[in-house]
């Protein structure tokens, strides 16, 4: 169903991209200092199923539209390449700028669950994110188009919810790190924003070939 070389590319970028702090693993770390790592691990897996949301939502509309027509298939694909890489700019230029005083509000919560799925539900840049990365990966040539969504959709979303528990199970020293270290965010801001590039640049360029 995929193509190998193609797989171990997306299991790369989604294992860079799943390790580089960003909000989602910041809330995360912040409800596991707030309440306890079992706090934290419950708003784990609460994004998680905030993300496999998202990728059903995407993988039942762009499937649809994927399957039916050749052109649309590459459009998704050449305007997700694009994406990636405008994203990874901006990861670039914002790392570069002062960073201002960041702090994550964690209200009370009775159930860290459900605000975990809340939250990562009602994320629309994750929405767009999987929209833009997962189709680039989808073999259209191989048939199952939903199903090979799905596949990418939870490999993806498992990989960030593995990080963020490393992160958890971490919480001292590595969770400070994070947090206190603007210097550390900035590199990790600025690896991902070249990763997210270099990928979008090889993915236009192989389709156009």
């Amino acid at each position: 169903m995929f193509d190998s070389a193609r797989l171990y590319l997306f299991l790369t970028a989604a294992l860079l991209l799943a390790i580089a702090p960003g909000p989602g693993m910041l809330y995360v770390l912040a409800r596991s200092l707030a309440g306890g790592k079992r706090e934290g691990v419950l708003s784990a897996i609460g994004t998680f199923l905030g993300g496999m949301v998202h990728v059903f939502a995407a993988a039942f509309g762009v499937s649809l539209i994927l399957a039916r027509s050749a052109i649309a298939f590459e459009t998704v694909k050449y305007c997700g390449a694009a994406y990636l890489c405008v994203l990874g700019i901006r990861m670039i230029v914002d790392a570069r700028k002062p960073e201002k005083q960041e702090s994550v509000v964690v209200p009370p919560a009775r159930n860290p669950l459900w605000q975990g799925v809340a939250t990562e539900v009602l994320n629309p840049k994750t929405a767009l994110f999987f929209l833009s990365f997962i189709p680039q990966f989808v073999n259209r040539g191989a048939g199952h188009l939903f199903l090979q969504f799905i596949v990418l959709g939870t490999i993806s979303v498992s990989l960030n919810t593995t990080a963020d528990l490393v992160v958890i199970a971490m919480a001292g020293p590595l969770g400070n790190r994070i947090r206190s270290s603007a210097t550390f965010r900035r590199r990790q801001r600025t690896a991902t924003g070249a990763i997210m590039i270099g990928l979008g640049t090889y993915l236009a360029v192989s389709e156009s070939k």
